[in-house]
């Protein structure tokens, strides 16, 4: 029996690692180091500026004894339950409500991926405006501390503004990918659906992947904020 070729394992991020799993994309990791990459990347007025906030020398790591954060933990923790539960609790890729008779069967059955998609990306717009103002607001109380976290808050804001067109690229292409494999389980199901099973579990499974894609892209989207509370608990 010709056995179909292994995958090569993937150890980046985990929205990667899940949609390697759930699509057909072959994705390769990047023998450049990020510098390289960042220099592809940055536009020459931002390298100007990022050179401009850095003052010619990388910024130190704080060092000494923590510091008391508190206020910024509870910030940043429910902003990110806010995502959480926005994304869990959505009317698109959440568990339906039960209804009875056949007319829940012909819902769960004639679903179009352009309602998950605008879904999808109406989250990803939460997340991003969410994240983006919560960054903002951090970047601002780390500036208060000290000159040198008022380095590091203008050296995010660079990075901030410089990268974020290309995530805001590169994670627009997530609800195409998540298109071929909603078309691929409902083909899978009418494939194999015989007469004793219920029609529409393949939409269940692909709400679950979905969810768990979304919460994948927060983890990623969120870094950058755990990085400036990380700043915070030392500065």
């Amino acid at each position: 029996m010709v056995q179909a070729p292994q995958r090569t394992a993937l150890s980046g991020p985990a929205l990667i690692r899940l949609l390697a799993r759930l699509t057909d994309v072959e994705f390769t990791e990047s023998a450049q180091s990020l510098s390289d990459r960042l220099s592809h990347w940055l536009h020459w007025t931002d390298a100007i500026a990022l050179s401009t906030a850095l003052g010619g020398n990388p910024v130190a790591a704080a060092k000494g004894v923590p510091t008391s954060s508190g206020a910024e933990e509870r910030e940043c923790a429910a902003a990110r339950g806010a995502l959480v539960n926005a994304i869990v609790g959505d009317s698109v890729f959440g568990a339906p409500k039960k209804r009875p008779g056949a007319a829940q069967v012909h819902i769960e059955t004639t679903a179009d991926y352009p309602v998950f998609r605008q879904g999808y990306l109406t989250l990803q717009q939460s997340m991003e405006t969410g994240i983006g103002n919560l960054r903002g607001r951090l970047r601002a109380k780390l500036a208060a501390r000290t000159p040198a976290m008022k380095r590091l808050a203008e050296v995010d804001a660079v990075m901030e503004r410089a990268l974020s067109p290309r995530e805001r690229t590169l994670l627009g292409t997530v609800p195409a990918l998540l298109g071929r494999h909603f078309e691929r389980l409902r083909r899978a199901e009418l494939d194999t659906l015989t007469d004793d099973q219920t029609p529409g579990a393949w939409l269940e499974s692909f709400r679950k992947d979905a969810q768990s894609v979304l919460l994948a892209e927060l983890d990623l989207r969120f870094q950058p904020v755990e990085g400036l509370l990380a700043a915070l608990r030392t500065s």
